[in-house]
Protein backbone atom coordinates (compact mmCIF):
# COMPACT_ATOMS: atom_id res chain seq x y z
CA UNK A 1 0.00 0.00 0.00
CA UNK A 2 1.42 3.37 -1.04
CA UNK A 3 0.95 6.23 1.38
CA UNK A 4 1.77 9.90 1.11
CA UNK A 5 2.12 12.04 -1.96
CA UNK A 6 3.13 10.53 -5.25
CA UNK A 7 6.70 11.21 -6.24
CA UNK A 8 7.21 13.26 -9.37
CA UNK A 9 8.69 11.00 -12.02
CA UNK A 10 12.09 12.18 -13.19
CA UNK A 11 12.91 11.17 -16.75
CA UNK A 12 16.20 12.39 -18.17
CA UNK A 13 17.35 12.61 -21.75
CA UNK A 14 20.96 11.70 -22.51
CA UNK A 15 21.85 15.39 -22.87
CA UNK A 16 20.23 16.30 -19.54
CA UNK A 17 21.94 13.40 -17.78
CA UNK A 18 25.30 14.47 -19.21
CA UNK A 19 24.77 18.08 -18.14
CA UNK A 20 23.63 17.09 -14.64
CA UNK A 21 26.62 14.77 -14.23
CA UNK A 22 28.88 17.60 -15.32
CA UNK A 23 27.30 19.90 -12.73
CA UNK A 24 27.52 17.25 -10.01
CA UNK A 25 31.27 16.74 -10.59
CA UNK A 26 32.07 20.45 -10.73
CA UNK A 27 34.43 21.96 -8.18
CA UNK A 28 33.76 25.55 -9.19
CA UNK A 29 29.96 25.75 -9.23
CA UNK A 30 28.11 26.59 -6.00
CA UNK A 31 27.79 23.63 -3.64
CA UNK A 32 24.00 24.02 -3.46
CA UNK A 33 23.71 23.60 -7.25
CA UNK A 34 25.93 20.49 -7.16
CA UNK A 35 23.75 19.00 -4.41
CA UNK A 36 20.58 19.71 -6.41
CA UNK A 37 22.04 18.01 -9.47
CA UNK A 38 22.87 14.95 -7.34
CA UNK A 39 19.29 14.90 -6.00
CA UNK A 40 17.89 14.85 -9.53
CA UNK A 41 20.33 12.18 -10.71
CA UNK A 42 19.46 9.91 -7.79
CA UNK A 43 15.74 10.53 -8.36
CA UNK A 44 16.15 9.56 -12.02
CA UNK A 45 17.75 6.29 -10.87
CA UNK A 46 14.54 5.56 -8.96
CA UNK A 47 15.73 6.28 -5.41
CA UNK A 48 13.10 7.34 -2.89
CA UNK A 49 13.04 10.82 -1.40
CA UNK A 50 13.87 9.40 2.03
CA UNK A 51 16.91 7.52 0.69
CA UNK A 52 18.16 10.59 -1.19
CA UNK A 53 17.64 12.76 1.91
CA UNK A 54 19.61 10.32 4.08
CA UNK A 55 22.46 10.09 1.56
CA UNK A 56 22.73 13.85 1.08
CA UNK A 57 22.13 14.79 4.72
CA UNK A 58 19.10 16.89 3.79
CA UNK A 59 15.47 16.95 4.85
CA UNK A 60 12.88 15.05 2.85
CA UNK A 61 11.07 18.34 2.18
CA UNK A 62 14.20 19.76 0.55
CA UNK A 63 14.55 16.72 -1.70
CA UNK A 64 10.85 16.96 -2.65
CA UNK A 65 11.20 20.66 -3.43
CA UNK A 66 14.11 20.22 -5.83
CA UNK A 67 12.67 17.11 -7.43
CA UNK A 68 9.40 18.90 -8.20
CA UNK A 69 11.18 22.06 -9.33
CA UNK A 70 13.26 20.01 -11.79
CA UNK A 71 10.20 18.22 -13.19
CA UNK A 72 8.43 21.56 -13.62
CA UNK A 73 11.28 23.77 -14.92
CA UNK A 74 14.15 21.52 -15.96
CA UNK A 75 17.82 22.36 -15.31
CA UNK A 76 17.23 26.14 -15.10
CA UNK A 77 14.92 25.42 -12.14
CA UNK A 78 17.88 24.16 -10.12
CA UNK A 79 19.44 27.62 -9.98
CA UNK A 80 18.51 30.05 -7.20
CA UNK A 81 15.66 32.43 -7.96
CA UNK A 82 16.06 36.15 -7.46
CA UNK A 83 14.76 37.25 -4.11
CA UNK A 84 13.06 40.51 -3.32
CA UNK A 85 15.13 43.06 -1.56
CA UNK A 86 15.91 46.69 -1.21
CA UNK A 87 16.07 48.52 -4.54
CA UNK A 88 19.42 49.86 -5.68
CA UNK A 89 20.19 53.29 -4.35
CA UNK A 90 22.71 54.02 -7.12
CA UNK A 91 21.55 53.63 -10.71
CA UNK A 92 23.42 51.67 -13.36
CA UNK A 93 24.09 54.94 -15.18
CA UNK A 94 25.74 56.46 -12.10
CA UNK A 95 27.93 53.37 -11.64
CA UNK A 96 28.93 53.53 -15.32
CA UNK A 97 29.74 57.24 -14.91
CA UNK A 98 32.05 56.49 -11.97
CA UNK A 99 33.85 53.76 -13.93
CA UNK A 100 34.13 55.86 -17.09
CA UNK A 101 35.43 58.90 -15.19
CA UNK A 102 37.92 56.77 -13.25
CA UNK A 103 39.37 55.12 -16.34
CA UNK A 104 39.12 57.84 -18.99
CA UNK A 105 39.81 61.15 -17.25
CA UNK A 106 42.24 62.73 -14.82
CA UNK A 107 41.46 65.25 -12.10
CA UNK A 108 42.43 68.90 -12.64
CA UNK A 109 44.72 69.04 -9.65
CA UNK A 110 46.38 65.62 -9.78
CA UNK A 111 47.57 62.68 -11.81
CA UNK A 112 45.01 60.12 -10.64
CA UNK A 113 41.64 59.94 -8.97
CA UNK A 114 41.28 59.20 -5.29
CA UNK A 115 38.08 57.88 -3.77
CA UNK A 116 37.44 61.21 -2.05
CA UNK A 117 38.13 63.33 -5.12
CA UNK A 118 35.91 61.35 -7.46
CA UNK A 119 33.16 61.15 -4.81
CA UNK A 120 33.13 64.95 -4.58
CA UNK A 121 33.16 65.31 -8.37
CA UNK A 122 30.29 62.88 -9.02
CA UNK A 123 28.31 63.74 -5.87
CA UNK A 124 28.34 60.27 -4.30
CA UNK A 125 29.49 59.20 -0.87
CA UNK A 126 33.02 57.95 -0.34
CA UNK A 127 31.91 54.43 0.75
CA UNK A 128 29.72 54.13 -2.36
CA UNK A 129 32.63 54.95 -4.66
CA UNK A 130 34.79 52.51 -2.71
CA UNK A 131 32.21 49.71 -3.17
CA UNK A 132 32.03 50.42 -6.91
CA UNK A 133 35.81 50.40 -7.29
CA UNK A 134 36.07 47.17 -5.29
CA UNK A 135 33.29 45.46 -7.24
CA UNK A 136 34.96 46.25 -10.57
CA UNK A 137 38.54 45.80 -9.38
CA UNK A 138 39.51 49.40 -10.12
CA UNK A 139 42.79 50.60 -8.67
CA UNK A 140 43.72 53.91 -10.29
CA UNK A 141 46.98 54.12 -8.34
CA UNK A 142 48.13 50.91 -10.09
CA UNK A 143 46.97 51.71 -13.62
CA UNK A 144 49.08 53.40 -16.25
Amino acid sequence: MITGRLKAAVNLTDAERLQLESISHSRTLPHALVTRALIVLRAAEGASNIAIANEAGLSVNTVCKWRHRYVKEGIPGLYDKLRPGRPRSVSHEKVAAVIRKTLKTKPKDGTRWTIRSIAEEIKLSRPTVHRIWTAFGLQPHRQH
